[in-house]
């Protein structure tokens, strides 16, 4: 059902967000890239869950928001690099609930530069951005961290990178769920990965004869053990079938060399879908590659998650390919 669900307890406390298209779009795209193996590609839709809270986000956040509505914080102060969607899904998120927001920006020599897009959204949308040293953001997950920020900031919902934590691990399950129900019901769900915490959900909420693929984008994340330690905090133990396909970052986080960038204006043009260049572009480039060295069994139906949108505000919202049947 879409929109924004009722409890028995009352209306949700999120309602003023707007409604939300879930269980998101499930749509089958033909492309010879794919079909000349005989795999099917099928796009999860989670771009078009929200207009603002973008993507994965939606699901990450919103466990977070609800706890807040629920014991009265009204800060959230989180982390993220220069471009991450994360913090531009906690700025919209805090713009529509009224919520005070900080964003603990990876780089302080960025303070001294004109924002990016991304960060730009994110100050438009009232978020607080402070800049801290790479040294010092290389602790975000200690208890003295979380302790100076308290400090600084007073009582406040600190959530961390990514939005990766038990609670949204246990939310992101939900888009296992969806996919374990589709039609066409696909053999593989792959996604690109920045934390880990959607692929760890998803993986559990996968039937089991379905697997989980994560596609990295950061360098040397150590995310196979980030996936165990969320598993672990979230059902108290290993979930689902899931592995990592590495060797796609393109350089690493934030980086988009050129030819990424032509793949994916090459894949919007094809499919008018709008394609996000730092997670998106290098999963489906994997999954290309992927398929053309027989990582892909003919017959495969093979799922790519689409978990954001371009940072560019004037990218359409373009949604004309294939409705797969079911969902």
């Amino acid at each position: 059902m879409e929109g924004v669900t009722t409890s028995p307890r009352g209306p949700d406390p999120l309602a003023t967000l707007g409604p939300a298209r879930l269980p998101s779009p499930l749509h089958e795209v033909h492309d010879d890239r794919f079909t000349a193996y005989g795999v099917r590609l099928l796009l999860k839709r989670d771009d078009l869950i929200h207009p603002r809270v973008i993507g994965n986000k939606w699901r990450k956040l919103t466990p977070h928001l609800r706890a807040m509505a629920a014991d009265g914080t009204g800060t959230l102060v989180t982390v993220g690099g220069a471009y991450s969607n994360h913090l531009r899904a906690v700025a919209a998120a805090g713009d529509l609930l009224s919520l005070r927001t900080v964003g603990l920006v990876r780089g302080d020599e960025l303070a001294r530069r004109p924002l990016n897009p991304s960060l730009a959204r994110c100050a438009a949308d009232g978020m607080r951005l402070h800049f801290v040293s790479r040294s010092e953001y290389r602790t975000r997950h200690d208890t003295a961290f979380a302790r100076a920020v308290r400090e600084r900031f007073g009582p406040a919902r600190l959530v961390p990178e990514g939005g990766s934590d038990p609670l949204a691990v246990r939310e992101c399950a939900e888009l296992g769920r969806e996919l374990a129900a589709a039609h066409p019901r696909p053999d593989v769900v792959a996604l690109a990965c920045g934390t880990a915490g959607t692929l760890a959900g998803l993986a559990a909420g996968l039937g089991p004869e379905q697997r989980a693929l994560g596609v990295p984008v950061v360098r040397g994340a150590a995310l196979g053990d980030a996936v165990r330690r969320l598993q672990d905090a979230a059902f108290g133990g290993r979930r689902g079938r899931w592995e990592l396909a590495e060797g796609f970052e393109h350089g690493g986080y934030g980086r988009t060399p050129p030819e990424l960038l032509a793949f994916a204006a090459d894949f919007a043009d094809r499919h008018g879908v709008p394609v996000e260049h730092q997670y998106v572009a290098k999963l489906l480039h994997a999954l290309v590659e992927l398929t053309r060295r027989g990582a892909f069994g003919h017959g495969t139906v093979l799922a790519a998650v689409v978990t954001g949108r371009p940072d560019d505000p004037r990218a359409p919202d373009l949604d004309n390919s294939t409705p797969a049947s079911g969902i």
